[in-house]
């Protein structure tokens, strides 16, 4: 019998979790092997499609397809929790290549005219760094998962796709073949809308309807909706009222904002690049704030996931706290060793960018778990401009640090993801956490060997490979090189203002939650384009008439279908680079 998932009954692990049969194999040799084979597919493709498109896609439900494509090819009877180590390698290998982002960031600046900049780091120099900060990001997650998984329940929608995807490809007889259908019809359905509308430009406006918003903005700000039915699965799965509150704070921005910041001169034009460069501060300071303010608030029940990491549990399920520790302490010495060697830089320094990633990496993963979305380039930026005041003018100190940061975001996000599909299905969260970790390193190797592939062969920058997020960071550094004082006008002060908005909203969440909007959805609709966020809510308003309309068939098939809309713009954004390489499609 089929077993979909429900949203809001989520069962973690240990808690009502699917339960593997007597003797059901786990963290098998064979899935090892397959997952390693996994993770080098995505490690080395997915820098193509970071640098190209301008986004990355989600990973856990294409590395759940290539799972159980590579142990299908090569091995029988294998079970869905044997797929789900394979996954997990997967996504750990493509989140680390995605910090190619960083090493183009180090090319645009060198091709800047004035700047005088040639560093660049080696592929082994590379492969060290990324490897080091992988492992710690994913060992500083690790005593977060209770927390973030159990107790608080967040959603990670992600994960969710992946555990639902997971289910679907290990279930036999006639009663899963509906819930199949529903999945792999919107699969079929999400992947020929991306294929027929995107431009493989990065910039997705070509796609856009009602790009004004009913003529309330301009175009160039991207406040309309977007052709993309990822979006509308995304939105079916993290509920209204995280997506209303991503509506409002992208209507502060895309669409009130421009016509304050034009007419005051506070930025150039109305276009997106220049209102992100502002809104971003009053953005991040809520999400930071929030984010922060309810961890506070949640101590006790924070304390108490601690206090279930006993010996007995990590002899169980857990991995072990100690090899944390030591994990931990052994990543920092490598890194400071890395970013003294190859970028120069001081040892506290390193650790002060160590430190300074735990508080944003919390507030990171509760912003992923709410809204699906995760604020790594956002929080990147901030980054920048802590090391902008610490080291200024230095170049190399701001993008290594905050580089370090973002690749430390970047990993602890996806085992989070990963830990919701597993406590979803019911595997042991020790063996994805091994899964991981053996994986980090051939993402690292893939990028590091893989981008001077890529930029040979395409180039960066120009007519090459755009990068959009690598423009930003080396935008944002250019700009920060002079110092604090080169911030947008008011940008410091919004950000204060906003702060304390942040502090207000979580702090009456919990008496009037239901009447105040999300600071963490608030906060991330003010910096993703309008265009992702209107479309989420459209998908959580279709969510919620379907449940009006037949409550029944919705808790039946809404989640495979939604899971089916995320994988498939998914797997065409994974099979696009392939098809260009084989000239079968030309990039517009």
């Amino acid at each position: 019998m089929s077993q979909s998932i429900s949203v809001d009954a989520a069962p973690s692990s240990g808690e009502g979790a699917a339960a593997r049969p007597p003797g059901g194999r786990e963290f098998t040799l064979r899935a090892v092997i397959a997952g390693m084979l996994v993770a080098a597919i995505m490690g080395a493709s997915y820098p193509y499609i970071v640098l190209k498109l301008g986004f990355g896609p989600n990973v856990s439900v294409v590395a759940a397809f290539f799972g159980y494509l590579m142990l299908g090819l090569f091995f029988r009877g294998f079970n869905r929790w044997e797929n789900n180590i394979v996954q997990t390698a997967g996504t750990s290998a493509a989140q680390t290549s995605f910090m190619c982002v960083v090493l183009a960031a180090f090319d645009l600046l060198a091709q800047r005219p004035g700047l005088n900049f040639t560093f660049a780091p080696t592929p082994l120099e590379s492969f060290i760094w990324l490897t080091a900060a992988s492992i710690l990001g994913l060992l500083l997650a690790v005593p977060m998962r209770h927390h973030y998984v159990i107790d608080q329940k967040l959603p990670y929608a992600d994960g969710i796709a992946a555990a639902e995807t997971l289910i679907v490809l290990d279930e036999r007889g006639p009663q899963a073949r509906k819930v199949a259908l529903a999945l792999f019809g919107g699969a079929v359905a999400s992947g020929l809308v991306m294929l027929l509308t995107l431009p493989y430009g990065g910039e997705r406006l070509p796609e856009e309807v009602l790009r004004s918003f009913f003529g309330l903005a301009v175009a160039g700000a991207g406040a309309g909706f977007a052709v993309s039915l990822l979006g509308i699965g995304s939105g079916m799965i993290v509920g209204n009222r995280i997506n209303l509150s991503m509506a409002v704070g992208a209507i502060l921005s895309w669409i009130v904002a421009p016509k304050f910041l034009v007419p005051l001169h506070l930025i150039a034009g109305a276009t997106r690049r220049d209102i992100l460069l502002w809104v971003m501060w009053p953005g991040t300071g809520l999400l930071i704030a929030g984010g922060l303010t309810a961890l506070a608030l949640q101590w006790p029940t924070l304390r108490r996931s601690f206090s279930t990491l006993s010996r007995e549990s990590v002899h169980a399920d857990e991995f072990p706290m100690r090899w944390v520790g030591v994990g931990v302490f052994l990543s920092t010495v490598v890194l400071v060793v890395v970013q003294r060697v190859v970028f120069g830089l001081p040892v506290w320094l390193t650790l002060v960018a160590v430190a300074l990633s735990v508080p944003l990496m919390l507030v990171g993963l509760r912003v992923l778990g709410e809204t699906n979305w995760g604020p790594i380039s956002q929080l990147t930026n901030l980054m920048q401009t802590i090391f902008a005041g610490l080291a200024p003018g230095n170049l190399i100190a701001n993008l290594g640090a905050s580089g370090t940061m973002g690749t430390i975001a970047t990993q602890s996000e996806a085992i989070m993801q990963d830990y919701k599909t597993g406590a979803l299905i019911g595997s042991r969260p020790r063996y994805l956490t091994y899964a991981q970790l053996l994986a980090a390193p051939v993402g690292a190797a893939a990028v590091a060997w893989m981008y001077p592939l890529l930029k040979s062969t395409y180039g960066i920058g120009g007519d090459g490979l755009s990068s959009p997020i690598s423009a930003r960071i080396a935008g944002f550094a250019e700009v920060l090189s002079s110092g604090i004082a080169a911030l947008p006008q008011y940008a410091i002060h919004f950000f204060a203002l906003f702060a304390l908005l942040g502090i207000l909203l979580t702090l009456g969440e919990k008496r009037f939650g239901r009447f105040l909007p999300s600071p963490t959805g608030l906060g991330i609709g003010m910096m993703v384009p309008g265009t992702v966020v209107f479309t989420m809510v459209l998908g959580s308003l279709l969510m919620s008439l379907w449940q009006r309309l037949d409550r029944r068939t919705a808790e039946k098939y809404a989640i495979p279908l939604a899971s089916g809309l995320i994988a498939g713009e998914a797997i065409v954004a994974v099979v696009i680079p392939l098809l260009i390489a084989l000239h079968v499609l030309n990039p517009a």
